[in-house]
């Protein structure tokens, strides 16, 4: 099968429904009781744990589609997306109305006694801009070019959710926190290598040869 023919919408409609069930598995815990002693805290680590894992496999997508030559996986990347933003969402409910009541005070002195908050927060306001452009429309209206700027915001965004992440992490959670970050630091060099090698110099000795009209032209 080429990949024209590839099910995408079946295979969209599965990528949806596997990126849905940690949401319904927390909302059936919560239900149940089945949050532990602090269930505020739970959701919001669990929550943070899928915005993350969800952002970082939204970044394999590139890399998996030059290693695989499967074009059709780029298609995904806009749900993927998108429920990164629902869970960052969630999570930041979770924090502002369940954990501080949405009280402007009490969140601000937080983040001046955890600053990894602040960090949280920085990125949560970068991906808004992102979940609000994942359309046809919007990449019409900005034109490619600055759309793609503007998603490139995606890199420093993962990195403040690294961050916070490794900021806040206890000695058990610490590991987790660490290989979130190797994962982003592979995602970021596989990056910058391609990008240097696609960069193609102009050769010296061609720019300042003459034209000359017998000459063949290049393939």
């Amino acid at each position: 099968m080429n990949q024209a023919q590839l099910p995408i919408g079946p295979t969209r409609v599965s990528l949806f429904a596997a990126c849905l069930l940690p949401a319904l598995w927390l909302a059936w815990q919560s239900w149940h009781g089945q949050l532990g002693s602090d269930p505020v805290q739970a959701a919001q680590r669990l929550t943070g744990t899928w915005t993350l894992s969800l952002l970082l496999l939204t970044l394999c997508i590139s890399p998996l589609r030059a290693l695989t030559q499967q074009h059709w996986l780029l298609r995904l990347r806009r749900t993927l997306g998108l429920f990164t933003f629902f869970y960052a969402t969630l999570h930041g409910l979770c924090y502002l109305g369940l954990a501080h009541d949405f009280a402007v005070d009490a969140i601000i002195l937080d983040i001046f006694k955890h600053p990894y908050v602040g960090l949280g927060l920085a990125a949560f306001v970068l991906l808004v801009p992102l979940a609000a452009t994942s359309n046809q429309w919007a990449i019409r209206r900005l034109g490619g070019r600055r759309w793609q700027d503007l998603h490139r915001s995606i890199y420093p965004i993962a990195i403040l959710g690294c961050l916070h992440l490794l900021w806040q992490s206890d000695a058990a959670e610490l590991p987790s926190a660490l290989g979130f970050s190797l994962l982003l630091a592979i995602l970021l060099w596989w990056r910058i290598r391609e990008r240097r090698r696609k960069a193609v110099p102009m050769q010296r000795s061609a720019a300042v040869q003459p034209i000359r009209f017998h000459d063949k032209r290049p393939d």
